[in-house]
C-alpha cells in the first residue's frame, strides 16, 4: 500500500475529526447545538450527501501497486491505481478514439470508413466500447438502456433496504424501542432525527449511483472527452481533488488564524501591532497574483529536482499539496480578525479577570476560558469556506494556476471544455458533467454550513 502526502494529510484529518466526534459526545455544552444540527431536516440530507461524496475520497486515496491484469492497458505496472481505479476498471480502460456524446454509439465526427465493399465514405464510426454489445443500435439502444437501468435501479432499491434495516436497528436498539415501532414512527416522520429524509435521500443516491453504474458497464452515460476518456470517471476521480482542497486548505489555515488571532487579541500592544501588520500587508497583495508566483516557484524547485520527483504521480501530488499550502496561507486572514475581535471582549469577562487576578498562568487562560469560547466562531468559518475552497480550486485551474493537468479535478475538465464550447456541434457533456458533481457538493456544504452557523451562534441559542 502506497501513501502519498495528500493520502496522509487526509486521514490524519480524519482521524482528528473521528477524535473531535469522541469529545463532544462526552461533554453536555458541545453536544447541545450538535442536537440542534442533527433536528434540521437540510442539515441531515445534506450532511448524508457529504458523507456519500466522502466515501469516494477515501476510495481514491487508498493507492497500491497493482498486477499486471489490475492495472489494465496502457497503464505501467510501477504505477500506483486506488481502490476507486481498480473497482472502477471498465470506465477507466474502456478508452474511445476521441469525442463520444452521452450514451452515444456512434462517434460524434465523420470519419472516413472503409465499408464491406472496400468503398470509403464519410460517416461516423461505430465506437468500441460504447453500445458495443448492440447488432442494431439505431432500433434497440432505447430499450436495452431502461432494462439496464431498471437492474442497477433494482440492486440499488435492494442495497438500500439492507442499510435501512440495518440503520433502524441501530437506532431503535439506542432508543431501546422494538425494531417495528420504531421502523413506524421513521415512516411517520416522528422521530427528533429525521430518519425519513436520510433515508429517502439515501435511496435517491443508491438508487442513481447503481443506475449509472450498471449503465456505464455498457456505455459512456456522461460521454467521452477528447482522447476518449469516459467523463463520468473522471468526475469521480475529481470528488477526491475537490475535498482534498476543502479540508486540507482547513487544516493549514486553523493553526494560523487560532494562534495568531488569539494571541492578538489578548495581549495586544506590540503582539497586535506586529500581528496585525502581517495580515494587513498579506491582504494587500492580490492573491491570484501571489498563488501564481508560488506555483511558479514550485515548478522551478520540481524542476531542479528532477530526482526527486521521479513519477507524475508524485508530481501531481506534490503540486496538489502544494496548492493547499498557499491557498491555506492566503485564506486565513479573515478567520484570524474575526478571532482577535472576539478575543479583546473576552479577555474584559469577568471570569477571565478573576482567573488573572489568581494568579493563573496566561497560557492556561488562554487553552481553557479562551479557545473554548471562540471555537464556535471555527466551526462556523470553516464550514462556510469550504464551498468557496472547492470553487477556487476550479477558478484557479481554469486560469492554468491550479492542480497539475495529469490530475482529475472539475477545475481542469471546465478548463479543457471552454474550447469545446466553441465546437461546432457543441461538445457540452464535460462542462455539464463537472458542473452536476460540484454543484451538488457546494449546496450540501453550504446548507449544511448554514444549520451549523444557526446553532452555533449565541444570539439564536434557544
Amino acid at each position: 500500500m502506497i501513501f502519498y502526502w495528500t493520502d496522509t494529510l487526509f486521514f490524519i484529518l480524519l482521524l482528528m475529526l473521528a477524535a473531535s466526534v469522541i469529545r463532544t459526545r462526552s461533554k453536555e455544552h458541545l453536544r447541545r447545538p450538535w442536537r440542534k444540527v442533527a433536528r434540521s431536516k437540510s442539515a441531515m440530507v445534506s450532511l448524508t450527501v457529504l458523507i456519500f461524496y466522502f466515501g469516494f475520497a477515501i476510495l481514491d486515496s487508498i493507492h497500491f501497486h497493482p498486477t499486471e491484469s489490475q492495472a489494465g492497458e496502457g497503464s505501467f505496472k510501477t504505477e500506483a491505481i486506488s481502490l476507486l481505479d481498480w473497482w472502477a476498471n471498465p470506465l477507466r480502460q474502456r478508452t474511445e478514439k476521441t469525442y463520444s456524446a452521452p450514451f452515444a454509439s456512434y462517434g460524434f465526427a465523420r470519419e472516413t470508413v472503409i465499408g464491406e465493399d472496400g468503398v470509403s465514405r464519410r460517416s461516423y464510426p461505430r465506437l468500441l466500447y460504447g453500445g458495443a454489445h448492440l447488432a442494431d443500435p439505431e432500433h434497440g439502444k432505447f430499450l436495452d438502456i431502461l432494462q439496464t437501468g431498471f437492474k442497477g435501479f433494482r440492486d440499488g432499491f435492494f442495497a438500500w433496504l439492507v442499510l435501512a434495516a440495518l440503520l433502524t436497528l441501530i437506532t431503535s436498539k439506542s432508543s431501546n424501542l422494538q425494531f417495528v415501532p420504531y421502523a413506524t414512527e421513521i415512516v411517520k416522520g416522528r422521530t427528533e432525527i429525521p430518519w425519513r429524509a436520510i433515508l429517502i435521500t439515501l435511496l435517491f443516491l443508491l438508487l442513481a449511483s447503481f443506475g449509472l453504474g450498471e449503465l456505464s458497464l455498457k456505455y459512456h452515460v456522461f460521454g467521452t472527452d477528447k482522447v476518449g476518456e469516459d467523463v463520468f470517471f473522471q468526475s469521480l476521480k475529481s470528488i477526491r481533488t475537490g475535498l482534498l482542497i476543502g479540508t486540507l486548505t482547513t487544516f493549514i489555515t486553523l493553526p494560523l488564524a487560532l494562534a495568531l488571532g488569539i494571541l492578538a487579541g489578548y495581549f495586544r500592544g506590540w503582539v497586535d501591532d506586529i500581528i496585525q501588520y502581517i495580515y494587513t500587508t498579506l491582504n494587500s497583495i492580490p492573491g491570484v497574483l501571489l498563488i501564481a508566483a508560488s506555483m511558479l516557484l514550485m515548478q522551478a524547485y520540481m524542476a531542479r529536482h528532477e530526482d526527486e520527483f521521479a513519477s507524475l504521480a508524485l508530481r501531481a501530488d506534490f503540486r496538489l499539496l502544494f496548492l493547499c499550502l498557499i491557498l491555506g496561507l492566503t485564506s486565513w486572514t479573515g478567520l484570524c480578525r474575526l478571532l482577535r475581535a472576539e478575543t479583546l471582549k473576552l479577555r474584559e469577562m469577568e471570569y477571565v479577570q478573576a482567573a488573572r487576578a489568581l494568579g493563573v498562568h496566561q497560557s492556561t487562560i488562554l487553552l481553557r476560558h479562551i479557545m473554548p469560547n471562540v471555537f464556535h466562531l471555527v466551526l462556523i468559518s470553516v464550514a462556510l469556506d469550504f464551498s468557496s475552497l472547492v470553487l477556487a480550486e476550479a477558478v484557479l485551474s481554469y486560469v492554468n494556476i491550479g492542480v497539475d493537468p495529469t490530475t482529475e479535478s472539475w477545475g481542469n475538465m471546465i478548463n479543457s471544455a471552454r474550447l469545446e464550447m466553441a465546437r461546432e456541434p457543441v461538445v457540452w457533456w464535460s462542462l455539464s458533467a463537472a458542473f452536476v458533481f460540484m454543484f451538488a457538493l457546494v449546496l450540501a456544504a453550504n446548507l449544511f454550513a448554514d444549520a451549523v452557523r444557526d446553532a452555533f451562534d449565541p444570539r439564536r441559542a434557544e
